[in-house]
């Protein structure tokens, strides 16, 4: 059974850093192309950063400078180091596995992360 199971969620203060994290099951993790997007209450989800099998990286430019996606093979787990964190980072995070040869793909439940004082 296919799981992506997000954590590290949470309230934070402007300029404050969160650490997301994923853990993947069911699935051959390594081969995947893992992606972190977010979502605002009545807009459209947002892809956020990308990282691919062996690690390349790109980012949305509203997020480039601060945040770090990385990913660990061993332990089935992408995560999401947010740094200078904004109120206009306010979203749930979910994070998606695509696979390289199909059109298969997984999306995990979701963590919110709000950004206020």
């Amino acid at each position: 059974q296919v799981q992506l199971v997000e954590s590290g969620g949470g309230l934070v203060q402007p300029g404050g850093s969160l650490r997301l994290s994923c853990a993947a099951s069911g699935f051959t993790f390594s081969t995947y192309v893992m992606r972190w997007y977010r979502q605002i209450p009545g807009k459209e989800r947002e892809l956020v950063a990308t990282i691919a099998k062996l690690g390349s990286t790109t980012y949305a430019s509203s997020v480039k400078g601060r945040f770090i996606i990385s990913r660990d093979n061993v332990k089935n787990t992408v995560y999401l180091q947010m740094n200078m964190l904004k109120p206009e980072d306010t979203a749930v995070y979910y994070c998606k596995a695509d696979s390289p040869v199909s059109a298969m793909y997984y999306w995990g439940k979701g963590t919110l992360v709000t950004v206020s004082s």
